[in-house]
């Protein structure tokens, strides 16, 4: 039985790694010629959160009951909650290996606080744990090992919405070069049959730093002292890549999979300004500044629907007997969906053309959609532009981010690279990859399922079998 390495990338696109980037990346680009590679179409909604569950339980955010980092609670107005790892009830890859005496080191996959004990296994929390003084790592004994190897300087995240870049860099070179030692120390000194490790700092990277390398974002400057930053972080990456895949066991199928891809990011839609120009959202006292919605004086009992931020915008209509001061009957809720997707389809961009906008509501979306879910789901422009929750803005269109720097927005797009020891696959470009895939295929190397079949929203890629066999 061979064993399984995944190397998971967080936000990486295709036409950053592939194209642009990839001769320069020894490790990376030996992976693509000699492997199996191929776009990764990821899951609606494109947020690390919940796109790496998907990946390793073969089920969409619907049957997962996760639709981003942050949830409403039912019945409040702006109250939410933070998803963690106790939110996640389908099993992952490794519980299924666990189950028949199959060791994992599972380093850092979201969402992974609090760390989930794995029979035999070891495991590091992810970039959601508040602090180093918290309980991080299963067996108990393992986080005193992360300190230990690098010098009580793990860290699990970086600032990265703040004008320091400089610090930003550091930091973030910092993050991830020590993930490297805990990843190395548990790759050598663990016992494993799967090993799944995830950075996170491709992402901050992108978010802190895509207008500084990407000529095509529309705040590019050329010759700026970040002009190479994304060389200089993806080559010190591939370095340790190296090192890493040298400590593996020679019988190991490895994968480099990204959740999602990013782009430069065209600017932030005041979704809530909007809802209130269409008669939804009424204010007591109209804000003078510009204010979290939460802390604005909303007139609810007269406000038909209201939206948060992000990435994508989730847009909650007051129902009747579901919000404390609902104004929608139960029965029109349907109709209603129907009349505001509709004006939402319509949206214009500052130079007049009607935006690219998706609109989907979960249940139609999903088939099965558990949790505390939003009515609609909101793409602005192909996702080009991201809501904007705040109100009090003079205009519906903003240049920035409202809630701090931010250079890209989520693409749909992933990566996908696989290779297998000791044969050459020619490079081969595999086509219509779903991030729902990942976890049916690689329980399959194992001759394994999930069990549950008939909930499974992801197929067998019958191309990385064939190549094991």
């Amino acid at each position: 039985m061979p064993k399984v390495a995944v190397i998971g990338l967080d936000s990486v696109p295709p036409s950053l790694l592939f194209e642009r980037l990839l001769d320069r990346l020894p490790n990376f680009r030996r992976l693509y010629q000699e492997g199996l590679h191929g776009d990764l179409r990821t899951c609606d909604p494109p947020i690390t959160v919940p796109a790496w569950m998907v990946m390793m339980t073969g089920k969409n955010p619907g049957k997962l009951g996760i639709y981003g980092f942050r949830h409403r609670k039912p019945g409040a107005y702006s109250d939410g909650y933070i998803v963690n790892s106790t939110h996640v009830h389908a099993d992952t890859v490794w519980d299924v290996l666990a189950r028949k005496g199959l060791k994992s080191v599972v380093l850092g996959v979201p969402p992974g606080y609090p760390p989930k004990p794995i029979e035999g296994g070891s495991v590091v929390s992810c970039f959601l744990t508040p602090s180093k003084e918290r309980p991080f790592a299963y067996p108990e004994g393992l986080k005193q090992e992360v300190l230990d190897v690098t010098g009580g300087r793990y860290e699990f995240d970086v600032t990265f919405r703040t004008e320091d870049r400089d610090g930003i860099r550091e930091q973030l070179f910092e993050m991830t070069e020590n993930r490297f030692k805990v990843a190395k120390h548990l790759a050598e000194r663990k016992p494993w049959d799967f090993f799944i490790m995830h950075e996170i700092g491709f992402d901050r990277l992108h978010h802190a730093f895509w207008k500084y390398f990407d000529p095509a974002h529309p705040k590019y400057a050329k010759g700026n002292k970040y002009e190479r930053i994304a060389e200089e972080y993806y080559e010190m990456f591939d370095s340790h890549l190296g090192e890493l895949f040298a400590l593996f066991p020679k019988d190991t199928v490895t994968f480099v999979l990204s959740d999602h891809g990013s782009k430069g990011m065209e600017g932030g839609f005041c979704v809530n300004q909007w809802l209130e120009q269409q008669g939804y959202l009424k204010f007591r006292t109209r804000p003078s500044e510009v204010t979290d919605l939460d802390k604005a004086d909303v007139d609810w009992p007269k406000t038909k629907a209201w939206g948060w931020g992000g990435y994508y915008a989730r847009v909650f209509f007051n129902v009747k007997g579901r919000e404390p001061d609902g104004v929608i009957p139960p029965k029109d809720l349907e109709s209603e969906k129907r009349k505001l997707t509709e004006k939402l389809m319509g949206i214009r961009d500052p130079a007049g053309r009607v935006m690219a906008n998706r609109v989907f509501e979960p249940d139609r979306l999903y088939g099965t959609a558990i949790g505390d879910k939003p009515d609609l789901m909101v793409y602005f422009d192909d996702l080009n532009w991201r809501s904007a929750g705040t109100v009090g803005h003079d205009t519906l269109y903003l240049s920035e981010n409202d809630t701090g720097p931010d250079d890209s927005v989520h693409s749909m797009d992933g990566v996908f690279m696989m290779g297998v020891p000791g044969r050459d696959l020619g490079g081969k470009e595999l086509k219509g990859l779903r991030i729902e895939d990942i976890g049916p295929t690689i329980l399959k190397l194992y001759g394994l399922g999930y069990g549950d079949g008939a909930s499974v929203d992801g197929r067998v890629i019958p191309e990385v079998v064939e190549a094991c066999r």
